[in-house]
Formats: C-alpha cells, structure tokens, sequence
C-alpha cells in the first residue's frame, strides 16, 4: 500500500475543490441560461429593426425591400414644431414629477420609521403601495371620477361649501400637468417608499445609539444617520428617473387627456402613437425612438458622473 504525502493529499484536495466549484457554477449558469435567451430574444433581436428608421418603411416591401433615406425621418421630426411641442410638453412634465415626486417616498419612509406601532406601520405600508398594483385604466377612471364636474368630490366640495360652478379638470390646460403628476405620484409613491424603508432596516442600530449618547436628538439622527444610510438607493433611483426624462408614460396620458389639452398634455408617447398607428408613419417613429434612447443613454450617463463625483457613489 502506497502511503501519500501531505502535498499529494493537499493536491487531490484542492483539485476536487476546484471540480466542485465547477460543477456548482455550471448549475448557476444553467439557471441563467432561460432569463438571458428571453433577454436576448426580446430585447436584443428586435434591434436589427432600428434600420427601419433609415428607410421609408412599407409592410408589402418588408425591412429589407423598403429603400433607404438615410437621415430624412431625423431631420423630419427635428424641424417639425410638433416634435419640439410635444419634447417640451416631455421634459416639463417629468422635471415636475422629479421635483415634486422624487422627495414624498423619502418622506413617507421616514415618517414609518419613526412610528412606534408596528402594526400601524404595516397599514399605512400595505396602503401606500396598493396603487402601484392596478393598472392605469383604472387608476384613470378613479382620477376621471374624482375630478368629475358632476359627480366628482372636489366639485361637489366647491359646490356646496364655496358657492363656486364646477371645473372640469381635464380640460383646463392650466391643471392637466398637474394632474398628471399628482396621479402619478400617488399611484408610484407607496413602492418607491418600500425601497427606502428596506434601506433604512438595514442600518446598524448602534449608530442611532452612538448618536444618542452624542445628544442627538430625532432631527439630527435623520440627518446624520438614516439619510447616509438611503443615500444609494436614493441615487439609483434618481439616475433612472433622470436617464428616462424624455420618456413618458403612454397609458396615463392617452387615458387622461383630451383634445382641448393637447397644448400641455401631448408628449412624445402619444405624438408617436398617432403618428404610427393612426398614420402607419413606422419609419418616422421608429426615428423617434432611437432619438428618445440615444438622449436617455446620455442622460443617465452624466448623472452617474455626477452623482460619482459629487455624492461620492455611483451605479458603475
């Protein structure tokens, strides 16, 4: 019988070591494989159709035989004023959402953290974010029957306590911005909050009791201690809200406006609807969107060197 030296075993350890960590990665890939050929079906084919935006797309001639234009879609839509109408109507309504919007979870997942009932905290959380899980048609009918002249609370509580006639809403141009983002906010804040309330769970208690001894009182442990304890969450949040400023909801807006608002309500989701459904101008659409990706891209990629060089953290 062969006795094995301490480095022969050594050896023969490390290498089945190795075989396990092997064999254990390839089942991780395994798992991978079905959620990356979904990502890659989905997301990574339908780029080839970005050529269509170079082309005057026709359906009887396919991708392949419609001729090319070049840059004739982007020039297109750059010069109409329609574009820069619906851009601006884009950018306002979303740098009013990051305003107003971006700080109310913030604030709700404060406010939960300092109440001393659990079971209070869980019927508020559970309350917050069930919006979030109906779909705008139905979140816009509530928002249609709230704000309806007739029937709608807020008129009924002009009515009958200010002697005032009723407003319709949604089709004064001076609300419809508002509106829409007052809804928006309402419906997205309860599960934006969860993301924060998850990040302060997480920090060390003995910091707050670090902060006590100091003679920190409530306000200053907010500012000293919970606030850098979210401030990454808070950051992937605002790069993401930041990068897709030129882009907007379809549904909410399609759902709430109106002609008699098309001024202030008409983005580019529903500039582009029209003009590819209703139109079947796919071409110029499509033109459209890579323009939306091409900005967006860009934006997210500032605000992440911004974030790095002034908040000190960054997604990459």
């Amino acid at each position: 019988m062969t006795l094995l030296k301490k480095s022969d075993i050594q050896a023969i350890t490390i290498s089945e070591q190795r075989g396990f960590k092997r064999n254990r990665d390839l089942a991780i890939y395994g798992l991978l494989l079905p959620g990356m050929l979904l990502v890659f079906i989905f997301n990574y084919i339908p780029l080839f159709g970005i050529i269509i935006s170079f082309k005057e797309f026709s359906p009887f001639q396919g991708i392949m035989g419609s001729p090319w234009v070049g840059l004739k879609n982007f020039k297109f839509f750059l010069l109409d004023n329609n574009f820069w109408r619906v851009m601006k109507n884009t950018l306002i309504i979303n740098i009013m959402q990051i305003i107003i919007g971006f700080p109310v979870p913030v604030l709700f997942a404060l406010l939960l953290n300092e109440l001393w009932s659990v079971k209070l905290k869980k019927i508020l959380q559970t309350i917050s974010y069930l919006p979030y899980f109906i779909s705008w048609v139905v979140a816009a009918s509530i928002v249609s029957s709230i704000l309806s002249p007739s029937t709608g609370i807020i008129n009924m509580i002009i009515k009958n306590t200010f002697g005032m006639e009723a407003i319709h809403f949604l089709a004064k141009k001076e609300y419809f911005r508002t509106i829409i983002v007052l809804s928006s906010m309402w419906k997205n804040f309860g599960m934006n909050a969860v993301y924060y309330i998850a990040a302060i769970s997480s920090i060390d208690n003995e910091l707050y009791a670090a902060a006590k001894i100091d003679g920190a009182g409530k306000l200053r442990q907010i500012w000293h201690v919970t606030l850098p304890g979210i401030k990454s969450i808070a950051i992937v949040l605002l790069v993401l809200q930041v990068g897709s400023i030129v882009s907007i909801g379809f549904e909410q807006i399609f759902l709430l406006y109106n002609a008699l608002v098309y001024e202030v309500g008409d983005v580019i989701s529903t500039y582009t609807y029209r003009l590819g459904i209703e139109q079947t101008r796919y071409s110029l659409t499509t033109a459209i969107g890579v323009t939306q990706s091409i900005v967006n891209f860009i934006l997210v990629y500032f605000t992440n060197r911004l974030s790095r060089t002034f908040a000190g953290w960054s997604l990459w």
